[in-house]
This record gives C-alpha cells, sequence and structure tokens, in this order.
C-alpha cells in the first residue's frame, strides 16, 4: 500500500469529523427554540444543559490531564476566567438572545466571530488591518444587516435586543479566543475544554440556584430529553470531532468545513421549526460566509 492511502484515508476521516462536526453545532440553536416552546427560560434551559455536560467534560479534563501535574494556581485562575467568558456567559447570553430571534439570525452573528477575533487583536496586539480584511469584515456586516433588518420588519422590536444580547455572546467568546491561544500552548486544547467547560457548568448551576426556586426546575419531560440532547449531541460530542478534525486535516481547512454551519442551521430552521427562507435571508446569508471567506483568505496572504 502507497503512502499516500493512510494520508487519503486520513483526510477523508478529518473532513468527515469536521463535517458532522459543523452539523452538530449548528442544530444546537434549533434545540434551544424548541425547548423553548414548553415555556422554559433561558436560565432554567441552560442549567439543565450543562448539569447533564458536567460529568461529560469533568470526565475529558481528567482524561487529557493524565500523568501530568496538577496547574499552578496561576494557571487555575486563569481557565476559571476563560470558562466564565468563553463558555458560561458566552452561552448565557446566547441562549438569552434565542428568545427573540431566529436560529437563522442567532448562527450568522455568532458566525462574525473571526472578525471580532481580528478586532480585539488589533487592539490587544497592535496588530494591522489591511484594506482587504476590512472589505471582507465590511461584506459580513452588510449581510448580518440585511437580514436583521428584514427580521425586525417581520418580529418588531425585541429582535433589536436578541440580536444584541447573540452578539455580546460573540463577543465574550472572542475574548475566550484571545486570550485562551498562551493557555492551550501550556496546558494542551483537550484539557482546558475540559476544564473551563466544567467551570463554565458550574456557573450555570449556580446561578440557577440563587436566582430561581427549585420549583422552576419542574419543567416538562420534552425539555429534560432536549437539554439531553443539546448536552451531548451539540455540545460535548461536536467539540471531541472538531479537535479531531484538527489533528487530522489542521484548524484552517476544518474552519473552512465549518463554513456549512449557518447554511445547516437554516436549513433546519426551515425544515423543523418553519423559519422562513427568502431572497433577503439568503443573501444576507451568501454575504456573511462571502465575507469570512475573504477574511480567511486576506489571514492566509498576509502569512
Amino acid at each position: 500500500m502507497s503512502a499516500a492511502a493512510p494520508r487519503a484515508t486520513q483526510y477523508a476521516q478529518g473532513l468527515a469529523f469536521a463535517t458532522v462536526g459543523a452539523f452538530a453545532f449548528a442544530g444546537k440553536a434549533i434545540v434551544v427554540k424548541l425547548a423553548y416552546r414548553y415555556g422554559v427560560d433561558a436560565v432554567t434551559l441552560i442549567m439543565y444543559r450543562m448539569l447533564f455536560a458536567l460529568p461529560m467534560f469533568a470526565l475529558l479534563a481528567w482524561w487529557a490531564g493524565r500523568g501530568r501535574p496538577p496547574l499552578p494556581l496561576r494557571d487555575r485562575f486563569v481557565v476559571a476566567g476563560l470558562g466564565f467568558s468563553g463558555y458560561y456567559l458566552a452561552s448565557f447570553l446566547d441562549f438569552a438572545g434565542l428568545q427573540y430571534v431566529t436560529a437563522s439570525l442567532e448562527r450568522l452573528i455568532l458566525y462574525l466571530n473571526p472578525t471580532l477575533v481580528l478586532l480585539f487583536a488589533m487592539l490587544r496586539l497592535g496588530q494591522r488591518v489591511d484594506a482587504r480584511q476590512i472589505a471582507a469584515m465590511a461584506v459580513s456586516y452588510l449581510g448580518i444587516a440585511l437580514v436583521f433588518g428584514h427580521e425586525a420588519g417581520l418580529e418588531g422590536s425585541n429582535v433589536a435586543l436578541g440580536a444584541l444580547l447573540v452578539f455580546a455572546s460573540a463577543v465574550s467568546y472572542a475574548v475566550y479566543l484571545v486570550y485562551s491561544g498562551h493557555v492551550v500552548a501550556r496546558i494542551g486544547s483537550l484539557r482546558l475544554t475540559g476544564l473551563a467547560s466544567s467551570v463554565a457548568s458550574v456557573l450555570c448551576i449556580v446561578q440557577f440556584l440563587l436566582v430561581r426556586p427549585l420549583a422552576a426546575a419542574l419543567v416538562a419531560p420534552e425539555v429534560i430529553w432536549l437539554s439531553l440532547l443539546n448536552a451531548v449531541a451539540c455540545t460535548f460530542v461536536p467539540v471531541l470531532l472538531v479537535m479531531m478534525a484538527i489533528e487530522r486535516i489542521g484548524a484552517t481547512l476544518t474552519a473552512q468545513t465549518g463554513m456549512i454551519g449557518p447554511l445547516a442551521t437554516i436549513g433546519m430552521g426551515v425544515a423543523i421549526l418553519g423559519e422562513p427562507l427568502d431572497a433577503w435571508i439568503f443573501a444576507g446569508s451568501a454575504l456573511v460566509i462571502a465575507g469570512i471567506w475573504l477574511l480567511a483568505r486576506a489571514g492566509r496572504s498576509r502569512s
């Protein structure tokens, strides 16, 4: 057997993992919107999601940390901060925003994340942004403006609140990405993901205990099952799939494959939730995806 055969198999596996992971991540908004139909609020819903996810992320943290020394105190504080920003705050703001906007608009706003990371890098590291990158970001934000304006005209003023909450979620996760790079180099991506997600899970559970009576945990059985599905299929499993994809085909190609995420969310939103699909949404989605693709291409050219 030639050396090309194992490489081809590895490439095919990586693409498959990245594709399935993108679809799984895309399903999160659909599951959340379905759960909201049973009268549950964001605090309770995210508590159940993270309650079910906590054992899996704790096991991941233990497995990734086997045979390695305990984290020094400084890194523990850093991981706690990253867990707060990247998984707790970002997730809560996202769930809260989904009460007011469609799954399609939510996914498109979150897909602006690379532009926010670039802006933070410019502010924090003094990185220069060239004209191609500015043009790419402008294309993406124009797409969001099209979908937002169309949805606001149909759904009313609450769309602005929902879009703001989801955008704040994207900002919070971008902060996590910018500051996690040097931590990943020290403790590893899987260990960081497991620890930070465990921190976020505990915070979501504590938040519920502080602001809701225990009686609020009595929800429809459908909410329990949807939260379990969200925790496993749309949270933990895609994290592992994306990590395995990166190992096989690299971060760049994995990210490019993830561009199917918004399209998957829009498709599932139309098929499962009955959300509208018209020329405005199609045009806005095309602009957002094109802008992110142009931004990635400009970044590779500079490298």
